[in-house]
C-alpha cells in the first residue's frame, strides 16, 4: 500500500490545486504513468504514480486545494485492500482506515457518474447526488434530473455557495472580507481557485489606492509572499557574500556576430550571451566541483552531477527555477535550445516535477533589462548563484603579445557570484569566478559551429 500525496512543486510552493484525476476507484496503476494533474502558483503539470497497483481511494476531489504533503490518495495491489494507517479525509475528523477507504471509494463512484454540469448545479443548489432519482444510464443523475428536482422543491441557487470552494480559498475570502458573488472563477466548472481571489485583492487594493492621495496598499499575492520566505530565510542560513569580476565578451560577440543570423533564421530567436555563460560556468564547476555543492549538517554534500539551474520571471507574477539536468552533456547550440524550451514552458506553466527539482548551482539573467550589478540570493540549500548583467560596448585596455598596450572598443560586462562563505572561502570563490571569465574571454569558440 502507497500513499499518494500532494509533492512540492518548488521551493515556495505551499499548496496545489487538483485539477484532473486520470484514473478512478479500482483502476490498475501503473508506475510512471499521468495519475492525476495539479495546479500551482508556478506551474500546471501531470503527476505520474510512483508505484504499481490499485487505485484503492481518492481522498481529494477535483477543483480542491490542499498543502503540499497531503494525503491525496491510496494506491494498493488490489480494491480490498486494508489500511495499515488512517489518513484524514480533506475537510473531515479522522476515521477509521475501513471506512475512510470505503467511504472515500463511494463518493468517487458516485462523483464519476456525474457530468461535470450536473457537479456544479448540484453545488449551487446544495444538493446531494442521492437526493435525486436519475433518468440516465443505470440510473445515473443527468442535467434534467437536477433541474426538475430544483423546479419541483422551488429552489434557486444558493448565494455565495461556499461549499463549491476550497478551505484555502475560504479562509482568503473571509479574512478578506471579499464578496464572493462579486468574482469571477476560472477553476473547474467555474470555481474559485486561490488565484482569482488573490487577484481580487490585490485590484481591490489599487482601486481603493486610486481613489485617494497619499500611500497606496497593495497585499501580497500568495507566489510574492512565499518568495519573500524563501529570500529570508536563505539571507538568514547563508552567509552571503558578493564578489564581481568585468568580463571582456568580445570574443562571444565575435562568434555571435558570424553565426548569429543563421541561428534565428534556423531557430527562431536571438543567440544571447546567457548560453556562452552557461557552458563556461559548467567548466568551472568541472574545475572546482566544491561550488556545485550544498550545506549538509556540519558538512558539504558534493554533487557529481551538473544541474544548472536557470532563473526565469514570470512577467512580474515571481519567479521560477527550471532545471537543465546533466547539463554538461550540451554543446552551444543545444545549451540554447534548452534554456528557451524551458523558460518558454515555465511562462506558460507547463513545467513538470523535475523541471523544478534536483538543481546544483543556479544562473540569473537580469542582463537583459541593461542592469550594472546583481547581488542576487543563493537559492537554498546551493551554495552560490551567478548573476550574468548588462553587456555594453566600452572602452577597455588590451595587451599584444609582444606587451604593447592599447584601448579599443570592445563588449563588456560584469559577473557577480554570491557565495555561501560557510562553505567556501573567498580565495576559492576567487579562482572559480576567474575561471568562468577566462573561459569568456580566451575560449576557442569557433570549435562551437
Amino acid at each position: 500500500m502507497a500513499n499518494v500525496t500532494m509533492p512540492q512543486l518548488g521551493e515556495t510552493v505551499a499548496d496545489g490545486t487538483v485539477t484532473k484525476w486520470f484514473k478512478k476507484v479500482g483502476d490498475v496503476v501503473v508506475k510512471g504513468e499521468p495519475l492525476f494533474e495539479v495546479s500551482t502558483d508556478k506551474v500546471d503539470m501531470e503527476i505520474p504514480a510512483q508505484t504499481d497497483g490499485v487505485l484503492s481511494a481518492i481522498l481529494v476531489a477535483e477543483g480542491v486545494t490542499v498543502d503540499v504533503g497531503t494525503t491525496l490518495a491510496i494506491i494498493g495491489t488490489s480494491p480490498e485492500d486494508p489500511l495499515t494507517s488512517a489518513p484524514r479525509v480533506v475537510g473531515t475528523t479522522p476515521v477509521s482506515a475501513s471506512s475512510t477507504v470505503k467511504s472515500a471509494r463511494d463518493a468517487n463512484e458516485t462523483s464519476n457518474q456525474l457530468s461535470p454540469v450536473v457537479r456544479r448545479l448540484l453545488e449551487e443548489h446544495r444538493l446531494r447526488a442521492d437526493q435525486i432519482v436519475g433518468s440516465g444510464p443505470m440510473g445515473r443523475v443527468t442535467r434534467g434530473d437536477v433541474e426538475a428536482y430544483v423546479a419541483a422543491q422551488g429552489q434557486s441557487p444558493a448565494p455565495n455557495a461556499s461549499t463549491s470552494m476550497s478551505p484555502v480559498v475560504r479562509r482568503l475570502v473571509n479574512d478578506h472580507h471579499l464578496d464572493v458573488a462579486s468574482l469571477k472563477g476560472t477553476g473547474p466548472n467555474g470555481q474559485l481557485t486561490h488565484h482569482d481571489v488573490e487577484n481580487a485583492i490585490s485590484e481591490s487594493a489599487i482601486s481603493r489606492g486610486n481613489t485617494r492621495s497619499g500611500d497606496e496598499t497593495i497585499p501580497f499575492t500568495k507566489a510574492r509572499r512565499l518568495t519573500a520566505e524563501h529570500m529570508v530565510r536563505s539571507k538568514a542560513t547563508s552567509a552571503h557574500t558578493l564578489m564581481v569580476k568585468e568580463v571582456d565578451y568580445e570574443h562571444v560577440e565575435e562568434h555571435r556576430r558570424h553565426h548569429g543570423a543563421a541561428f534565428k533564421e534556423r531557430e527562431g530567436y536571438t543567440l544571447t550571451y546567457l548560453p556562452y555563460v552557461a557552458l563556461a560556468v559548467l567548466d568551472a564547476l568541472r574545475a572546482f566541483p566544491q561550488i556545485n555543492a550544498s550545506v549538509g549538517h556540519d558538512e558539504l554534500v558534493v554533487h557529481h552531477d551538473l544541474n544548472l539551474g536557470i532563473a526565469v520571471d514570470l512577467d512580474g507574477d515571481g519567479l521560477v527555477v527550471p532545471v537543465i539536468h546533466q547539463a554538461d552533456q550540451f554543446d552551444l547550440w543545444a545549451m540554447a535550445r534548452q534554456i528557451r524550451e524551458l523558460a518558454t514552458r515555465a511562462k506558460k506553466k507547463k513545467l513538470n516535477v523535475d523541471d523544478v527539482t534536483g538543481g546544483t548551482f543556479t544562473i540569473t539573467n537580469p542582463g537583459p533589462f541593461g542592469t550594472f550589478l546583481t547581488g542576487a540570493v543563493i537559492y537554498q540549500p546551493q551554495i552560490a548563484i551567478l548573476a550574468t548583467d548588462g553587456v555594453t560596448r566600452k572602452p577597455v585596455v588590451v595587451t599584444s603579445p609582444t606587451g604593447e598596450e592599447s584601448i579599443v572598443i570592445h563588449s563588456a560586462g560584469l559577473l557577480a557570484l554570491t557565495f555561501d562563505h560557510r562553505a567556501i572561502d573567498g580565495a576559492a570563490a576567487a579562482r572559480f569566478l576567474n575561471h568562468v571569465t577566462a573561459q569568456l574571454n580566451g575560449r576557442d569558440w569557433t570549435d562551437e559551429h
